[in-house]
């Protein structure tokens, strides 16, 4: 994995970090924007090795940050199973021509199994303080919404910015 991949990550997940960290929640939900970051980092760079350095300290940085008691593991173990559901989706998308359909499609199912594997696992270890239906229906599905339009004009700048159309591939 090449130094400038590394660090664009880096980049990536530590803008997304600063903004997870300082925007408020908005009737009880929070937008994972790091979660977003994520995204776009392993869009940009879809290795294996990227995905498992985003997973990790995006799952480290979310864990320092939790609000939810007890949700640092669960967190952890969140980030770096979503890296990996978002490089194969990345890898089934990477025919598809829009850039706003395709990170559109990550950006939503991303954050749904994101919230599915963070309830689920922190139901199993800790426990949730609603039912998980309530929780999926009135977190979860509108933060998946709210994360679509976010990754999707994320995406598109960091494209601009970076110059590039495809993906950076070691």
């Amino acid at each position: 994995m090449k130094i400038k991949n590394m660090i664009l990550t880096s980049v990536l997940l530590a803008m997304g970090f600063v903004l997870h960290a300082i925007v408020p929640g908005f009737f009880g939900m929070k937008f994972d924007l790091l979660l977003t970051f994520m995204f776009i980092a392993i869009m940009i760079n879809p290795s294996i090795k990227n995905t498992l350095l985003a997973g990790l300290l995006s799952g480290i940085l979310t864990a320092m940050t939790t609000t939810f008691p007890g949700g640092q593991l669960p967190n952890m173990i969140d980030k770096v199973v979503t890296a990996f559901i978002v490089l194969a989706l990345v890898k089934v998308l990477m025919n598809v021509k829009s850039d706003s359909v395709k990170s559109g499609i990550i950006g939503f199912v991303g954050t749904v199994s994101s919230g599915m594997i963070f309830l689920t696992s922190a139901l199993l270890i800790v426990g949730l303080p609603a039912p998980l239906g309530i929780l999926v229906t009135s977190i979860v599905v509108p933060t998946a919404i709210a994360n679509t339009v976010i990754t999707v004009i994320v995406y598109k700048t960091a494209v601009m910015a970076l110059g590039t159309r495809k993906p950076v591939l070691d």
